[in-house]
């Protein structure tokens, strides 16, 4: 099969010719339809030694695709059923995988090879897509399960005023679950107005430039101070920024993946006595409410898709996403030549 491989921190991925892997008694082999580019594919790149990823290695684990064949002990599958992939891999046993947790099972892996034409998961990985959602779409479902992970975590109340640092991905899909879960008003801020379009189509209520106007801008459109801000670049020094900004009482939720340690004065949020809460991954019931919000609506997380792209474009196309282009979600669709 055709895979895009990772060389070494520097160089562009490689599209090559590679063994196609064979399911093991409780995996799935699938074709894969599409595969999203995420942020984090990014960061592994840049630091393959803290994400244990090896030259040779196939990235992507934002995955939807079409069953071929099925280990000895798959029961729930067949060959031709549609499925997106949690790409948590836990043991299947524990209690955290029981309660359909496994991203805190002790033996949790994150899967990758989603940017080549066949992967293998296990079958307790995939969920079927509803028969109205094309496959492609499917992959869409893992960031927008960790959009809503990251919403629940917040404990956000119905009419609350939400602020979202990024308009990145994670950080659409974290204002598009805030608004669908009741917040009045929910304003995603960014260093650049190229996203401000797409911030309106996917729900939100208003859209501002981050800077030193940025506190009194949310207060003009909204009548206060956020009663939470969502943290979803991953640069040092926005979680003490968020601190900065969140009321009194408030909650800050990080949700970036800040590489190589942060920069943080915790007397900000001791004296406006907040909370600061962490949101990584999703459980199979966000992944499971995930799907079902891909369905039809005024507003639908369908809107971050900016590109499709064949495997051959993969290394262009990573190295672009690297320098920040006015791209939001691209997928992979191995079958476009």
């Amino acid at each position: 099969m055709k895979a895009a491989l990772f060389e070494a921190v520097g160089r562009p991925l490689a599209i090559a010719d590679t063994e196609a892997p064979q399911p093991g008694a409780d995996e799935v082999l699938l074709r894969v339809s599409a595969c999203g580019i995420c942020g984090s594919d990014l960061h592994m790149t840049e630091d393959p030694g803290t994400f244990t990823l090896k030259r040779g290695g196939i990235l992507g684990h934002e995955i939807s695709g079409e069953v071929v064949d099925c280990g000895a002990d798959v029961a729930d599958f067949k060959s031709g059923d549609r499925v997106a992939v949690a790409p948590m891999r836990g043991c299947g046993r524990c209690d955290s995988c029981r309660r359909g947790e496994p991203a805190w099972c002790a033996e949790m892996r994150l899967i990758g090879g989603g940017y080549a034409e066949f992967v293998t998961v296990a079958a307790r990985q995939c969920r079927r897509l509803p028969e109205d959602l094309p496959t492609e779409e499917g992959a869409l479902a893992e960031p927008v399960a960790v959009g809503l992970h990251a919403v629940m975590r917040s404990g956000l109340k119905p009419g609350q005023r939400v602020l979202v640092l990024g308009a990145g991905p994670i950080g659409l899909l974290v204002a598009f679950w805030a608004r669908r879960l009741g917040a009045a008003h929910v304003v995603v801020a960014d260093l650049n107005r190229h996203q401000a379009a797409r911030v309106a189509e996917i729900g939100a209520t208003g859209f501002a430039l981050s800077g030193e106007d940025l506190a009194g801008e949310f207060r003009a459109s909204t009548g206060g101070a956020p009663d939470i801000v969502f943290e979803c670049v991953g640069k040092r020094g926005l979680i003490d920024a968020a601190c900065r900004l969140v009321r009194v009482h408030g909650t800050v939720v990080a949700v970036g993946l800040c590489i190589g340690g942060d920069v943080w004065d915790p007397f900000t949020a001791i004296s406006k006595e907040i909370k600061v809460i962490f949101a990584v991954f999703f459980t199979i019931a966000e992944f499971d409410m995930a799907l079902q919000a891909l369905g039809p609506g005024r507003h639908r997380p369908q809107a971050l898709v900016t590109g499709r792209i064949g495997l051959a474009a993969v290394p262009d196309a990573f190295e672009a996403l690297r320098q920040r282009t006015t791209q939001c979600k691209v997928l992979i669709t191995p079958a476009v030549t």
